[in-house]
């Protein structure tokens, strides 16, 4: 910080509310219920000197967010003194939490400031850390915002460690030094979180992750690995905005690149916005005096109604559990609390409002490296419910994305199973049939619940504009490909089945969907709808390894035909069948379906037929 915001005058000014970090904790008494301030902007030296007067100070009741610091009141030679009790969990606290020597308060974010105001949590002290006072007497919270104002606001005895290298950050964050009790100045850098090092899977999250955030999105990320995966993919989205709990040291580059603008939110716009900060000095130094960022208190970053009012909002938030149902367990292993409810419900519940919106829950499929599923039939025992099952809309694996809301029982957990890593997924098919989530009948498709390879995504752009999505078909696709069935004619019908039938059994639709993606490829066409999607198209090719040819078939829903999405199933399904070694293609065709051979003469192949009534057999030798 090259030029100081504060007034370089403030201590002279200021001289009776200062004291010494002893002196200051020399006025908490003992049963006191004492706040101390969020994550980097937790008061050190307070705290230390705090801890040194333990003795003096029984029956103390300390109240927290979530600290990064030392927190040596959380010792257990002190907890006789010192009881913790943590909105969330983090490491610092997390021992003598599960020791039962501390408490965890499970509460929404949003709902801590009223815990505040109301008095049924009533504070007697504030440890906070600020800026030095301006010209006009006005301290800023700077990196933490969050639960500190109301903290501050409602506490009997406020105690604040004026620290120069705190940024003074723009928003809602300003406190008046006269609504100050001590001052005590500090001059020490800021507590640093570095960003945690990216797995393979984190990445591959991230990858999806990024693939469901349109441009002109509004995003929250919330604390861990993968939501800030997710920022490295996101340098090719276009007028991203911010409305967050937390930013840290990835959202810098996004925003100097302009990715990152605010210019489509629809409340706030430009603006980043945020209630605390886990960082480095760079994050830091960007912070400062920086109008581009506003941040605000809990009660309006984490207000559902507020969260609600972004157009395209999206928010994305991790879970340590999953159910075949769609339970989401995000703050316990089993019956051990571990983190924290914290803003997930809030900001799951608001972009669900949202026009456009999304609300996505994101996970690796393992954990204790691979020994354990994350994706489970039932929750461990114990394990508490954050997100409810009527609450879940996306989950997301280093495996895919499964959308689960408005979706049956049997729906979800088909979805959930093909999202589980592979190990695991013949497991849950068993167990989700002796829970009853499935049908009996499902126990043949033990092995072959599989999904195609990414890669296999594509798109045409049809001579109107209209853009279709081709991928893989996915195991959830059962009803999808039911419903283009029974939107074909009877004509389009005999012309692919080569017979008048009006009802498809589901055995037949099921060797359409569960497949191998090796030796059968099925690929769909699909258009978005308001329910998701709807699939237009289906190509397919079946291998017979003994010939290494394969045969090929596809249909195009009525409504969709004769704009050259046949053309280009085939010349799609001709370039991954090349890259799989496969010679060529078979097909035969009734010879009154005169488009669909128009379709193979145009193929580009070495091209043999044979006629046998009514029957057109092709062989097309790839060249």
């Amino acid at each position: 910080m090259s030029t100081p915001s504060y007034d370089p005058e403030w201590k002279e000014k200021y001289q009776a509310m200062i004291a010494t970090p002893e002196a200051a904790v020399a006025k908490v008494k003992p049963g006191s219920r004492i706040f101390i301030g969020t994550g980097c902007a937790e008061p050190l030296r307070l705290v230390e000197k705090l801890t040194q007067r333990a003795s003096e100070l029984p029956d103390t009741e300390i109240v927290h967010l979530l600290t990064f610091g030392d927190a040596p009141y959380a010792d257990k030679e002190l907890a006789q003194f010192f009881r913790v009790n943590s909105f969330f969990i983090a490491e610092n606290v997390r021992d003598i939490i599960h020791e039962g020597l501390g408490d965890y308060t499970p509460i929404f974010l949003s709902e801590i400031p009223r815990l505040f105001n109301s008095g049924r949590l009533p504070l007697d002290v504030a440890l906070i850390q600020v800026t030095p006072p301006d010209t006009r007497g006005m301290c800023s919270l700077g990196v933490s915002v969050d639960v500190v104002k109301s903290a501050a606001e409602n506490a009997s005895l406020v105690i604040a460690q004026v620290n120069p290298n705190m940024p003074r950050t723009h928003g809602d964050s300003g406190i008046h030094v006269f609504d100050i009790d001590v001052l005590v100045p500090v001059d020490e850098p800021l507590l640093e979180v570095p960003s945690l090092p990216i797995t393979d899977d984190t990445r591959q999250i991230g990858e999806y992750l990024a693939a469901l955030i349109d441009d002109g999105s509004t995003i929250e990320l919330g604390i861990g690995r993968i939501p800030q995966a997710l920022l490295d993919f996101l340098q090719d989205k276009k007028d991203l905005g911010i409305h967050t709990e937390m930013v840290s040291d990835r959202i810098v580059d996004l925003i100097e690149s302009g990715t990152i603008n605010g210019t489509r939110k629809t409340l706030d716009r430009g603006k980043v916005v945020a209630s605390f900060a886990l960082g480095t000095k760079r994050l830091y130094d960007f912070l400062d005096d920086n109008p581009v960022f506003a941040f605000h208190p809990t009660e309006y970053v984490n207000d559902i109604e507020v969260i609600s009012k972004q157009y395209k909002m999206v928010a994305v938030n991790v879970a340590l559990e999953i159910d075949l149902t769609g339970q989401v367990c995000a703050d316990s292993l089993g019956s051990k609390f571990f983190s924290g409810v914290g803003g997930q419900v809030d900001f799951n519940r608001g972009a669900a409002r949202a026009k456009g919106g999304k609300a996505i829950i994101a996970l690796p499929s393992t954990a204790r490296n691979g020994t354990i599923s994350r994706i489970v039939t039932h929750l461990s025992p114990g394990a508490g419910v954050v997100t409810t099952r009527a609450d879940v809309h996306y989950i997301v694996t280093e495996y895919g994305v499964a959308y689960v809301h408005g979706k049956s029982i049997q729906e979800r957990a088909l979805a959930l199973i093909s999202i589980a890593h592979p190990d695991y997924r013949a497991k849950l098919l068993r167990e989700a049939i002796e829970a009853k989530y499935l049908s009996a009948s499902m126990a043949d498709m033990e092995g072959k619940i599989l999904v195609g390879p990414k890669e296999l995504r594509t798109t045409q752009l049809l001579e109107d504009g209209t853009q279709i999505n081709f991928r893989p078909i996915h195991p959830t696709d059962e009803p999808r490909m039911r419903d283009l069935f029974y939107a074909l004619s009877q004509q389009t019908i005999f012309y692919r089945f080569m017979s008048f039938t009006k009802i498809i059994p589901r055995k037949q639709i099921q060797d359409f969907v569960y497949i191998d993606h090796r030796n059968d490829v099925t690929i769909v066409g699909t258009v978005p709808e308001a329910h998701g999607e709807d699939i237009i198209a289906v190509g397919s090719y079946y291998l017979d390894p003994k010939t290494n040819m394969a045969e090929v078939a596809f249909v195009v829903r009525d409504d969709w035909q004769n704009v050259g999405i046949g053309t280009f199933l085939l010349r799609y399904l001709m370039r991954i069948a090349r890259r799989n070694g496969i010679r060529g293609f078979t097909a035969e065709v009734l010879t009154e379906n005169k488009p669909m051979q128009s379709v193979f003469n145009k193929s580009n192949c070495k091209l043999t037929t044979k006629f046998t009534g009514n029957v057109i057999s092709y062989q097309m030798a790839f060249e």
